[in-house]
């Protein structure tokens, strides 16, 4: 599963990512989604507005069902 609404996943699910600084302290996030055994055609969904806090410190969220958390380095 791909995210919490259900939206279908399989092994050549490909993500792609693009991050836009539209100004200081603002960033916009588009990001595709192409899997072609789960899509008839890849699909975008573009969050725009996040804030950014350039002089803080990036804090990594895990998911409850992350399989690499035993492999996670730090407190």
């Amino acid at each position: 599963m791909l995210d919490m609404n259900g939206h279908p996943q399989t092994e050549a699910t490909h993500i792609t990512e693009r991050f836009r600084r539209r100004n200081f302290g603002h960033i916009d996030l588009e990001v595709t989604i192409d899997d072609p055994a789960a899509y008839t055609r890849p699909w975008t969904v573009a969050l725009a507005g996040l804030d950014f806090f350039p002089d803080e410190d990036l804090i990594e969220a895990i998911c409850e069902n992350e399989k690499d958390l035993p492999h996670v380095v730090g407190k």
